[in-house]
Parts: C-alpha cells; structure tokens; sequence
C-alpha cells in the first residue's frame, strides 16, 4: 500500500553503498593501479558493468536487508494461530490467485506507522511485511486490499523492473560523472586524483538525486497496475476502501521509524515538486482512477 517509499529506501540506500564501494575500487583501479579508462568505449563498458552489478546486488539484498532493518517477525506457516493464521492464509489465497508458484515470506513489524510492504529478488523469493500500527487501525476489508495491492506489485515483477531502471541511472551517473569530472579537472589548477575522486563523488550524488525522478515515475505507474491487480484479486471496494481509510488515518510515528517514514506520500502532494518526486500518486486520483476502471 505505502510499499514503494520503504522498498525504495531500503533498495536505493543499499544501491549506493553498493556503488560507493565500487566506484572505490574503479578509483583504485585508476590511480593505484594506473588502469586507462580515457577512452569513452572502455569507461562506458566499464559504468555498464558496475551500473548493473550495484543494482543486482541491491536486489539479491533486499529481503535479507528489509527484515535486519524493520526487525520482522515472521509468521511460521506451521505454527501460526489465530490472526496471524488467518492474515497468512489470506496471503496465500491471494497469491494463488495472482499465479504465483512459490508463496512469500509473511511478517509484521511493530510501529504505530500505517504501512505496508513486499520486497525480494523475484516472485519465488519474495517478503510481504505489514506494521502493527496497520493491522490496528484498519478493518479486515481494508487489510485484504493493501495485502493484495503488495501480493499484485510481487506478481507485476516490480522489484525486478526497478531493478533494471535503477541500473541503468547508475550507468548514466556513473559514465557521465567522470566524463563532467575531467572537463572540470582540466579547467581546474588543482588536478590531484584526490580531487578527482572528490568531485566524482559529488557529481554522482546530484545525478543519482536527478535520476530518482525518473525511478520515481516509474513507480508512481506501478502504483496504479498494483492498485488494478488487487481490485482483480479481492474486488474494486476493498481496495478503494483501503486507500480511502489512509486518507483519513493520521498516527504519531516514533523516533525509530521516523526517518523511513518521512518518506511516505500521504497522497496530500499539492506542489509541482513534490509531485515530482513523489513515489506514489495522490491518494485521491488513485481511488479516481480505480472508481473509472482505469489502470
């Protein structure tokens, strides 16, 4: 439901450790080890392979990351009693519907934040998580479709079209910061490979922020094919329902999850940027477009 901003959070920050890191030994590779990368061929081959592989190896992390972060509790399909039971066997059921083979991982989390999400690197290895403050404060209807709207973005393949979207603004950040680094460096008295490293860097930072919008765009679509395969899996209300109910909940978030939830689009975006870089649609067109049958 509020499942692209903690997905994203957590597959973005893990993307750019990831590429840190790499971009760490490609400047190793440069100036320890005097490897030539002036030719735009070979610097271009080089930003393909480190694009893909910082984003590959986000999404082999993801489920592994999401449950050390949001400290899941996973709900054992052999021991399950009462709700917890019934919130897995509404899984399942759902995910069958869906056609997929092999049935995700099912956990809750304890904050008062109203959340929900799915993660994992393909639809036979995949999470479904949903908050504590969630599974109190909506009615089994409304709970039915925001599961369905997390099963619907497993099913979509969501994580693994983010994930090939995601590589390729690495390679274009990766490639085209070091091609503005050298024009700067060499219009720059000061040309020490420290400084290089450092204005790459940077240069990465501003574009990976640029690229965002563009993975944010992508995602906002999604938003609306997932809001579409959960009316298909549990019916048009309860998905509208589910989105009119965050409409009007309004819960205090603790100190631990604040920082992921400040993330969250309430659907309340009313300035041009904040629309821009928004991961979800406005909660109002969402439930427009679902009322027209529109995807």
């Amino acid at each position: 439901m509020l499942t692209w901003p903690k997905r994203i959070f957590l597959f973005v920050i893990t993307n750019l450790l990831v590429l840190t890191t790499l971009n760490i030994t490609m400047y190793l590779a440069e100036v320890v080890f005097e490897l030539d990368l002036s030719g735009y061929k070979s610097l271009l081959l080089l930003s393909v392979v480190l694009g893909m592989s910082g984003s590959i190896i986000s999404l082999l992390l993801s489920k592994v990351i999401a449950k050390r972060m949001m400290g899941l509790t996973l709900i054992s399909p052999i021991d399950a009693t009462g709700f917890e039971k019934k919130i897995l066997n509404h899984v399942y059921s759902m995910a069958k519907k869906a056609g997929l083979k092999t049935m995700p991982e099912v956990g809750i989390y304890q904050s008062p934040e109203v959340n929900a999400f799915a993660t994992g690197p393909s639809k036979n290895n995949s999470l479904v998580a949903v908050s504590s403050g969630l599974l109190e404060n909506m009615d089994e209807d409304a709970i039915e479709g925001v599961l369905a709207h997390e099963i619907s973005h497993i099913a979509n393949g969501d994580m693994i079209t983010l994930t090939l979207i995601q590589g390729i603004i690495n390679i274009f950040v990766i490639f085209f910061a070091r091609i503005i680094a050298k024009i700067i460096m060499d219009n720059s008295d000061n040309r020490s490979s420290f400084a290089y490293f450092g204005v790459v860097m940077g240069l990465q930072i501003l574009l990976t922020f640029l690229g965002s919008i563009v993975v944010n765009f992508f995602s906002r679509w999604r938003e609306y094919r997932a809001d579409h395969g959960s009316a298909k899996i549990v019916g048009k209300a309860k998905m509208i329902k589910a989105l009119r109910a965050l409409q009007n909940i309004q819960i205090p978030v603790d100190n631990e999850h604040k920082a992921i939830a400040s993330l969250k689009i309430a659907g309340n975006n009313s300035s041009f940027l904040s629309l821009l870089f928004a991961t979800h649609p406005p909660l109002k067109q969402r439930i427009k477009r679902l009322e027209q049958g529109k995807i």
